[in-house]
């Protein structure tokens, strides 16, 4: 399928999505009688000490991880504050304070190693409004069902079956790409290709957000998703005001199942960016035989798609694994996320109750990260992307394993330690493998 088809495609989901919602509408079921929360403010408190051993390096390059070993750390403060001004609406705002580096300045690993490190990083803490959104339900036929309060949720009661509009600042992976044992750097695995889809290059600034809306119709087995969001006027960058001249559109499918008496879920999304992007051959035949291609002197008006499947399967009440497979068009240059055209990643998540500690968790995760050929062809001739980028390139996928143990130390407050051991870093056979070592303490409130 076409770019320009699946995006014709989508339009048309979103056009039925809406145009179904008012036929529903017409046989609402009055919503139980529970308490309906009309503010809340809800914190949370997260700092990540992540150290890499030296390894083998011959050669770095701009986008290199330092091989001599370094150690970093990255602190967030975060309010969730919310309040319900008017019946089914929900106004949030996240300011948060933030401070620190990922590993080389945030380069050097496609997979990268910390999902609470940014693309920009400070000595000093610095205040930023990471998500300002309003969220309206609309309930359609169905029972109701307890909302439980917490962070960017109020709690009281809604129709498991709606339709639901947000619209304004937020994540493009607070609605779409979910999953319950691997999606939230703060509290489960760390890897930004375990925590989201590694191929799905979603809109975002430099710290992972940015401008748009997004419509869910929920009913009781299954949820279909469409958005519209807004990416930076250049490859990596800051948004610094609303502006759709160069957008994502992104529509995801989800069911849920039971497996064996357990509950699962399947979700298929797919992507396009429409944006000015370069082509990767087209910077290599541009640059010659001597010179370091550059992508950026190449970009015209183009489309980018990719596509992911995220599946989560629970075996029992404390065990569950998720498998994510997901790929891109990689013909082009990565614009928002990192440089991976395939991603395959796998894992399972227990909690603790076995040996009488229910609120820990351990979790173990396998990645493997691929590049297509014109993107090998543009790294070998010396490239740089927005992560990776050693001035050579003797190309093998990028093998990631991750293990963790999170234990609860009290009520709201988890400490985790962390282990991460990277093969081909960046794609190169020529450069590691590399054993990160990762100390997470979190606490909510």
């Amino acid at each position: 399928m076409t770019n320009k088809n699946l995006l014709i495609l989508s339009t048309i989901i979103l056009h039925f999505t809406i145009a179904s919602t008012y036929a529903a509408a017409e046989t609402p079921v009055p919503i139980e009688s529970t308490i309906e929360e009309s503010w809340a403010l809800h914190g949370q408190v997260t700092n990540l000490s992540q150290k890499h051993s030296s390894f083998r390096s011959p050669y770095s390059g701009t986008n290199s991880l330092d091989a001599r070993g370094r150690t970093e750390e990255t602190t967030d403060i975060t309010l969730y504050a919310g309040v319900r001004p008017w019946p089914g609406a929900q106004l949030w705002l996240n300011p948060e304070i933030d401070q620190g580096f990922g590993l080389s300045n945030t380069v050097g690993v496609a997979g990268f190693p910390s999902g609470e490190a940014y693309k920009v990083g400070a000595n000093r803490p610095y205040l930023r409004l990471p998500r300002a959104f309003l969220r309206q339900q609309f309930p359609l036929s169905g029972a109701s069902q307890k909302i439980d309060s917490a962070a960017n949720q109020l709690g009281g009661s809604a129709n498991e079956n709606n339709v639901t509009l947000t619209v304004g600042k937020f994540s493009v992976t607070d609605i779409f790409d979910t999953n319950s044992y691997s999606h939230d750097p703060r509290v489960d695995f760390m890897n930004w290709s375990l925590i989201d889809s590694g191929a799905i290059d979603y809109a975002a600034d430099a710290w992972g957000f940015t401008y748009g809306a997004a419509v869910e119709w929920n009913e009781k087995w299954w949820s279909l998703r469409a958005g519209v969001f807004q990416l930076s006027a250049v490859p990596n960058g800051k948004i610094v005001k609303p502006d759709f001249s160069q957008y994502s559109f992104v529509t995801e499918f989800e069911s849920r199942y039971q497996w064996q008496g357990q509950a699962g879920k399947a979700k298929l999304l797919a992507i396009v960016n429409r944006a000015r992007m370069g082509r990767y051959r087209d910077a290599v035949d541009l640059s010659g035989a001597n010179n370091p291609p550059d992508i950026a002197l190449v970009r015209h008006t183009a489309s980018r798609a990719g596509i992911a499947l995220n599946i989560e399967q629970e075996l029992q009440k404390d065990l569950g694994i998720f498998l994510r497979v997901s790929a891109n068009d990689g013909s082009k240059e990565a614009y928002e996320f990192t440089e991976i055209n395939r991603s395959l990643a796998a894992g399972l998540s227990l909690k603790g109750a076995r040996w009488n500690r229910n609120d820990d968790t351990f979790g173990l995760a396998i990645v493997n990260n691929y590049l297509s050929g014109a993107a090998q062809q543009y790294f070998s001739a010396g490239g740089i992307g927005i992560l990776i980028g050693d001035g050579a390139l003797r190309y093998g996928s990028e093998k990631i394993a991750e293990t963790y143990y999170s234990v609860k130390i009290a009520s709201g407050l988890a400490a985790t330690i962390d282990y991460q051991r990277i093969k081909h870093p960046a794609y190169n056979r020529d450069r590691g493998p590399v054993s990160i070592y990762g100390l997470r303490l979190h606490a909510e409130f």
